[in-house]
């Protein structure tokens, strides 16, 4: 796929190695956090020469890259709303469709208390508590790997005395407690759909973090069922679904209350919001 590894001992060199791979912008995001390097400085000053210790780094990188690991996985870090958080193998790695549910949640009047189910990075919930600074959060995983994850990420963003962590399967692990806003996003893919996903998803991707069961939606059922106890009266419910299944989690919840649906940036119905009735 790809020819020889070609020689990266400056600034454009590895530019142009690394864009070869993941594309300009992905080159410039490399070159930024592993140089820190400005675009500016790629284009006015392409034979910088980079020291040893950088080219030995990138040229792991680049390993790495053609091996079809994604650079937010390189890295250890993705942005998401305007901020950035590691990963780790018990992560997904955070997606700019699931922005969709922060700005879907954040249109609605801020909670006190927000539930976060299946966190991994932490990325909802603390990019909810960044918007909200009277909020509290409670955030629970099956991994604990995940949850060590998050927990640092909410320690580098200041977050850690608004956050708590709770290790168990989504709802389950949570007690008595009631949440003016319930959030997740939970695995969506039918299990057959699993191996025609792209490489650089089904091979970094944790697989409890995408097998949503044989029809996608085990982890709706076990979701939905427990949002009466968990959710407040008045409260909201938002979770980010998968293509065409509006209909099925509609019908799961249509005793609770009225159903928004909102679409991404693709126009695609990407996040279902529960109201529930009281």
């Amino acid at each position: 796929m790809f020819g020889p590894a070609p020689a990266i001992e400056t600034l454009g060199a590895a530019y142009r190695a690394l864009a070869e791979v993941v594309g300009a912008a992905g080159a410039r995001e490399m070159l930024a956090r592993r140089a820190g390097a400005a675009w500016a400085d790629i284009i006015a000053r392409p034979d910088t020469p980079l020291s040893p210790d950088i080219q030995a780094q990138l040229a792991r990188d680049l390993e790495r890259l053609r091996a079809g690991a994604p650079p937010g996985r390189v890295l250890g870090v993705r942005g998401f709303w305007g901020a950035e958080f590691a990963l780790s193998p018990d992560t997904l790695e955070p997606r700019p469709d699931t922005e969709t549910l922060v700005g879907a949640a954040l249109a609605g009047p801020a909670p006190a208390r927000i539930l976060d189910l299946g966190t991994g990075t932490g990325c909802i919930a603390l990019s909810l508590l960044q918007e909200w600074p009277s909020a509290w959060a409670l955030a629970t995983d099956i991994a604990p790997g995940a949850l060590a994850t998050a927990r640092a990420n909410a320690a580098a963003l200041g977050l850690a005395s608004r956050i708590a962590f709770a290790c168990g399967h989504w709802g389950a692990c949570v007690g008595s407690h009631s949440f003016a806003l319930i959030v997740s996003n939970p695995p969506y893919i039918p299990s057959r759909e699993i191996d025609t996903l792209a490489p650089e998803v089904r091979h970094q991707d944790p697989l409890r973090a995408l097998d949503g069961g044989p029809d996608g939606l085990d982890a709706y059922r076990a979701i939905v069922v427990d949002i009466p106890r968990l959710l407040a009266p008045g409260g909201r419910a938002l979770l980010e679904i998968g293509y065409g299944q509006r209909a099925a989690v509609e019908a799961m919840a249509r005793d609770m209350g009225p159903v928004t649906v909102h679409q991404d940036l693709a126009r695609r119905e990407r996040v279902i919001e529960i109201h529930h009735g009281g």
